[in-house]
């Protein structure tokens, strides 16, 4: 026993140890896994209440917000990993140029804006590339960007991604309000333009502009005021129109002659009131009413929607008139195929429950500008779709005088020795106010700067020579783009000008005559042979159809005379059989004569029949009357046999 105890207790103790060293394993991973599972939770939860993370969407204006105020962070420039580009501007219209892009040593002495071969210099910038991320400082925090691409295969859809270590986001706060300043300041003389796009039935944006001032634009006297002083009480009566049940919506209807001044209008009233403008395209292809609804859906309430050319929006005008189209005249036909193949389906209901239906947008500025009010449709100029209306007609001369002044700007009296102060730039315009200033140096060439009373007196002979509502505002603006540094030879040369231009005038309309004159004749000469064409194809075929019913019948004639060939032979080949046991057949003269009528009436209706048809097939008709003339000899050959018997009883 003492012998198998020592032999066992070796094994026992071993097996104890192997068993403490395992429990002492297994305590000492359990506790690196509590503590690794505890400092992750620690971590998630240290994360969850302090580090804070915001994404932006390139769909958004705070994305363009923020990058603009990016770009001009030192840090931003400073990235260790960057791409090369040479853009000029980014997608909000704006330089976006960063402390690390490239510059020329000699860059600084001369002008940014200088043109080499008619373009200007490109300039070679250092953007952060993406997906990498950057670490910025900003009001004693750390904040960690990075932009990436939502859709890499199609190239476009940037995001960004901010994170930064704070107890609540108030420094995110902080940060997008300051970049929506920086941003605005910015871009406070810029006009953004968005297009409809019918593919995908959203916004796309199309640019940014310089913003016009409204001075530059010169209507009749108190249109502009009027405008002006109407947009902006709407923008600032939204409890009003809420208060009574109006939908709170404005349409403004400018119509008038071409180069008139419409468009330029709604550019420097967006840039006056800060507003964006949304151009749609109704003629353009996969517009349908759904679209346009959706559209209309999500114009945001406080912009100006502009719908340009109204009157040829539709390939059948706007007009549920007929007579009174907006397109060429053309044949049923072809504007059946026209307006099939345009791809547009927008209808003229369609676009009215649009501007004020039930899902129509509201806030927004409708303006829409039409060279032919007569054919718009009266459901859609009427008051509560289009409530202003403003009609644009040639230049008259005290619009002549006013875009005269505003070309040649006139120095004011003194001027030429004092230098400018504070106090004579407090003299202009209001709207001049808000202009950028200008960054490039003096032009080679310079424009004469005279004294007011000299270009007022200009202004007025210039006008005087500038007939009465008869030439457009483009027009005048072109002769003054042309002579835009010599003033006094404008106006010594704009009568000659004038002339020129009515005689111009007077060529075009005499082509123009002779051209419509010209597709007039051509058309006429066209649907006169189409209608030879028609009338010849038309006898063709009723000659063909003719004779085809003279063939049938001579046909059925012959078969029938054949028959009645047949008949008669047969009757006169017969034989009278005499029995005792018959009775005596007596003809009467009565039956034998109507025999013979009968004969010599079928005899003579062949020999008609067979003249008419002879006319065609001589050869045939000699036959046909030779069997004719059989005819009649086998019914008098008939007539001879049949005799009166008697029987013997």
């Amino acid at each position: 026993m003492d012998a198998l105890k020592s032999m066992l207790s070796p094994l026992g103790v071993g097996s104890a140890n192997a068993i403490q060293d395992t429990l002492k394993l297994v305590v000492i991973g359990g506790t690196v896994e509590t503590a690794r599972r505890a400092s992750a939770g620690a971590w998630h939860t240290f994360i969850d209440s302090f580090f804070l993370t915001a994404h932006f969407s390139q769909e958004d204006y705070p994305y363009d917000w923020l990058m603009h105020w990016l770009s001009k962070q030192p840090a931003w420039g400073r990235s260790r990993e960057f791409e090369i580009t040479t853009r000029t501007v980014g997608r909000n219209g704006l330089t976006q140029s960063t402390t690390g892009d490239l510059e020329e040593e000699d860059e600084e002495e001369e002008d940014e804006d200088a043109l080499v071969h008619g373009r200007r210099k490109r300039k070679v910038a250092f953007m952060p590339s993406i997906d990498t991320t950057h670490t910025i400082y900003y009001r004693g925090h750390w904040l960690r960007i990075t932009r990436t691409k939502r859709y890499p295969d199609y190239g476009h859809g940037s995001a960004l991604k901010i994170s930064v270590i704070a107890r609540n986001n108030d420094i995110l706060k902080k940060l997008v309000l300051e970049a929506k300043r920086e941003y605005e300041k910015d871009a406070e003389h810029r006009v953004h333009i968005f297009m409809a796009d019918t593919t995908y039935g959203c916004w796309r944006w199309n640019g940014a502009r310089q913003k016009r001032p409204m001075s530059s634009i010169v209507l009749q006297p108190g249109v502009k005021d009027m405008l002006l002083a109407d947009c902006k009480d709407f923008l600032c009566s939204e409890d009003w129109y809420a208060e009574r049940g109006i939908p709170f919506r404005r349409g403004y209807l400018l119509h008038g002659v071409p180069g008139s001044g419409k468009t330029s209008l709604i550019h420097s009233l967006a840039g006056e009131l800060g507003l964006d403008i949304y151009v749609v395209s109704l003629s353009s292809k996969g517009m349908s009413d759904n679209t346009l609804t959706t559209l209309m859906g999500h114009v945001p309430s406080r912009c100006i929607l502009l719908l340009e050319d109204l009157d040829a929006a539709f390939t059948r005008s706007v007009s549920r008139d007929s007579s009174s189209t907006g397109a060429p005249t053309a044949s049923s036909t072809n504007s059946t195929t026209a307006e099939t193949n345009d791809g547009s389906t927008l209808s003229l209901s369609g676009l009215l429950n649009s501007l004020d239906g039930v899902a129509a947008a509201e806030g927004r500025l409708l303006f829409a500008t039409t060279n032919h009010i007569e054919r718009l449709d009266p459901a859609l100029s009427r008051p509560g779709r289009m409530d202003v209306w403003v009609n644009f007609t040639h230049a008259t001369k005290w619009q002549a005088e006013g875009i005269f002044k505003c070309f040649f700007p006139s120095k004011p009296a003194g001027a030429a020795t004092a230098p400018p102060s504070e106090e004579s730039s407090e003299d202009v315009d209001t709207s001049q106010k808000n202009l950028p200033l200008p960054k490039r140096k003096a032009p080679s060439h310079t424009i004469p700067v005279l004294d007011e009373t000299e270009i007022s007196e200009l202004a007025k002979r210039f006008a005087d020579a500038i007939p009465e509502n008869e030439l457009s505002v483009a027009a005048l603006q072109g002769y003054l783009l042309k002579n835009k540094v010599r003033p006094s030879e404008c106006v010594d040369e704009v009568a000659q000008w004038v002339i020129e231009e009515r005689e111009t005038r007077e060529k075009l309309k005499k082509e123009k005559a002779e051209r419509e004159a010209k597709e007039k004749k051509e058309a006429e000469e066209k649907e006169r042979k189409e209608k030879e064409e028609k009338v010849a194809k038309e006898q063709e075929e009723k000659e063909a159809k003719e004779k085809t019913e003279r063939k049938e019948r001579a046909k059925t004639k012959k078969a029938h005379r054949a028959e009645t060939a047949l008949k008669l032979e047969g009757a006169s080949s017969s034989t009278i059989s005499l029995t005792t046991t018959e009775p005596v057949v007596v003809l009467s003269t009565a039956e034998s004569s109507s025999s013979e009528s009968d004969s010599s009436n079928g005899g003579i209706e062949a020999d008609t029949e067979e003249s008419i048809t002879s006319e065609e097939e001589p050869d045939k008709a000699a036959d046909n009357a030779g069997s004719g003339d059989s005819a009649v000899k086998d019914s008098n050959h008939s007539k001879e046999k049949w005799v009166a018997v008697k029987a013997d009883s």
